[in-house]
């Protein structure tokens, strides 16, 4: 472990990639704020991350709320005093059904959550950022390589994520007077929750159904590491990490 003593706040940090970011980040030696809708799995995480626990401090946070997430940034620097990162992973998915039959809810819940609730937390860490001493810090957001490629029946979060990826520009461009460095994380397949359905076999753009390779999430883990360590001076904008074999280049 190294001697790190920055502070990180990881939302959707209880389960999948959430999850893996956390664990890296504490055995790297951070101090790691953990944002999620329930506080069992944060809880749970925490006890993972053994002796590293003691620098882990759980916020349940609901993302998609202006009140909780200002809770969330208020809370961490009144524990920690500033903010080094924010890991902007929280994301929820819609059902895999046709466009035309998706509820205006369902859409709905995918864009509060995935769009508007990670602008919420980039312009709390903005304002958190540019007034501590030393000023700056970084910014990760999780796009996946929806932002890029769709699947089929995925209107609402490839969307959001194509979104996203407008919001790491802009917000790349709009940090740089405050030495804030804003970058994207673009996951393929890695073996967590949201992704199990790979394995058992998943529509493809051409009608079939096949079983998609995935990757162990703890890659996913040290690819945020990589990221956030770097120095303010460097950054990397769009990094994509992905199951090799996965149907994603090409035609599948």
């Amino acid at each position: 472990m190294t001697s790190n003593s920055k502070v990180a706040i990881v939302t959707g940090a209880g389960s999948g990639i959430g999850k893996a970011a956390t664990l890296a980040l504490l055995g790297d030696g951070y101090r790691v704020v953990l944002a999620g809708r329930r506080s069992e799995p944060l809880a749970e995480v925490i006890t993972l991350g053994g002796a590293s626990s003691a620098r882990a401090l759980a916020l349940p946070t609901d993302v998609s709320d202006a009140d909780s997430v200002k809770s969330l940034f208020d809370v961490t620097v009144q524990r920690f005093g500033r903010v080094d990162l924010l890991f902007n992973n929280a994301g929820v998915n819609a059902p895999a059904i046709p466009l035309e039959d998706l509820t205006l809810a369902q859409w709905k819940n995918v864009v509060d959550i995935n769009i508007t609730g990670m602008f919420l937390c980039l312009q709390q860490a903005f304002r958190v950022m540019k007034a501590q001493t030393p000023r700056g810090g970084r910014i990760i957001n999780n796009g996946s390589i929806s932002a890029t490629t769709p699947r089929p029946n995925s209107s609402p979060y490839t969307t959001a994520k194509h979104a996203v990826k407008g919001l790491t520009k802009a917000a790349s461009l709009d940090g740089r007077k405050y030495d804030i460095a804003v970058g994207q994380i673009d996951v393929g397949n890695a073996a967590t929750e949201m992704a199990q359905r790979m394995a058992t076999g998943i529509l493809q753009a051409n009608g079939e159904i096949a079983v998609e390779p995935l990757m162990d999430v703890n890659i996913v883990g040290q690819s945020v590491l990589y990221m956030a360590n770097l120095p303010l001076e460097a950054n990397v904008m769009f990094h994509t990490v992905m199951a090799t074999k996965m149907p994603f280049a090409g035609r599948g």
